[in-house]
């Protein structure tokens, strides 16, 4: 650790009040601005100043506190964090000394190990393979992590088609009715019209294409023959149709749940995650690169990630992770865990209530960090393990403004720990500070 003797902070956020609090119990001398215009930066950089912390909401605006104070003191270490990567490596190159992070890449690690239920701080993945963070004999280690990959029978079953409900359910319909329909012709013109194997097959395609019919007259072919074949016929017309919707449904719906293939649900064992944000993208992410499971809810059709799950292959549902006829649907009572990851504390305590009401037995997990709702609720009714993204957020961006090389974070009860480079940090979670509020703003 450097000798860091003085560092600016900039920010309202809970994690940024943590920021403060950790920085001021390592005895550091913390300059706390909330929302600084241009005049009370450049008066806090006037004095030598060690580092500067940026943990704002919005990437412009860090990238505009960043590249200000770049301006007002050249060549000063600063730490931000941004969630847009492409940002975020743009911003690393064209800044020296400048390290940036996110939130979601901070705390995914510690929510998939909550996930997976195993006794572990963290997973995280690296050039060697999957890693977990463990405690043994009084110190935290990393062991490989075995990673699972699935067998012949799992690898088929994803693409047999299967329905998920709501419009997704029209294409195996379709693709189901159409296939009986073509065996049941078939077998009528072998078994009734003597027919080769070759001719009835053609013949019932035709039939299930609507552009062909039986050939003969009414003496050769009997009449309730006839008959079923019509019905065959307007059948295979009804089937089509539901054929195309579904497949029209799947192209340019707002779900990204494909029937088949690897963005399908899991059958089992999987992860249900609630949220596509920033932090649920990553975290579903981290879950496929380790084999595992996953199916993401979306409350929003118009989700700015909703892309990205799909570029990721990401099964995603849009539909509201409350309602416990939606987690039904997509197979919360054979589920491994629900991750609730939504911004809002008290929805992701909802969502919890939902899926603890719908599979009394499956694992929760909720993101916490902007409030005490979520840490009084689960204390009162133990509803699952939470998460506080904030201070993983801030711990980690403490051990950079200190010096340290940050590997990754973790919490227990009341403390939260950082593995770096040179070893172990843990630090006591700290209440959040309570800096005057500045009106103006950058």
């Amino acid at each position: 650790m450097t000798g860091v003797r003085r560092v600016v902070v900039v920010g309202d956020l809970e994690v940024t009040r943590v920021l403060c609090a950790l920085l001021t119990g390592a005895e550091v001398d913390v300059v706390h601005l909330l929302a600084p215009d241009e005049e009370e930066l450049r008066a806090a950089l006037d004095d030598a100043v060690d580092a500067v912390a940026v943990l704002v909401r919005g990437d412009l605006r860090a990238l505009r506190y960043v590249l200000l104070a770049e301006h007002l003191a050249p060549g000063v270490s600063v730490v931000v964090t941004v969630f847009d990567r492409t940002m975020a490596r743009r911003l690393a190159a064209v800044v020296p000394r400048c390290v940036v992070t996110s939130p979601a890449d901070v705390a995914a690690p510690a929510v998939v190990a909550a996930c997976l239920g195993a006794d572990v701080h963290a997973v995280r993945t690296g050039p060697d393979g999957p890693r977990a963070l463990v405690r043994r004999e009084g110190a935290v280690v990393e062991d490989p992590w075995p990673v699972r990959a699935p067998t012949v029978l799992e690898r088929a079953a994803r693409w047999v088609p299967h329905r998920h409900g709501a419009g997704s359910g029209l294409f195996p319909v379709g693709l189901l009715g159409l296939a009986l329909t073509l065996a049941l012709e078939w077998a009528l013109g072998v078994v009734v019209l003597h027919e080769g194997v070759v001719e009835a097959l053609r013949a019932a395609a035709g039939l299930v294409a609507t552009v062909g019919f039986v050939e003969g007259g009414s003496d050769a072919v009997p009449g309730w023959y006839l008959v079923t074949s019509a019905v065959l016929m307007l059948a295979g017309i009804a089937f089509t149709g539901a054929l195309v919707a579904g497949l029209v449904e799947w192209v340019v719906g707002a779900r990204t749940v494909a029937v088949a293939g690897p963005r399908s649900l899991p059958r089992r064992d999987h992860v249900v995650v609630s949220g596509l944000g920033q932090v649920g993208l990553r975290v579903a992410q981290l879950l496929r690169e380790l084999g595992i499971g996953v199916v993401v809810l979306e409350r929003d059709a118009q989700g700015a990630n909703l892309a990205l799950a799909r570029a990721s292959r990401l099964p995603v549902v849009v539909g509201d992770a409350a309602h416990r006829a939606l987690l039904r649907r997509v197979g919360l009572s054979r589920a491994r865990a629900v991750a609730a990851l939504g911004s809002d504390d008290l929805d992701n305590v909802a969502v919890a209530i939902g899926a603890l009401a719908e599979a009394p037995g499956v694992r929760a997990v909720l993101r916490a960090g902007e409030g005490a709702a979520v840490r009084e609720t689960t204390s009162l009714f133990r509803i699952g393990a939470v998460v506080d993204v904030a201070a993983l957020t801030a711990g980690w961006v403490c051990s950079c403004v200190l010096g340290d090389e940050p590997l990754v974070a973790w919490t227990e009860p009341g403390v939260v720990g950082v593995l770096t480079g040179a070893g172990e940090r843990r630090r006591a979670t700290p209440a959040r500070c309570d800096c005057a509020y500045t009106p103006r703003g950058i």
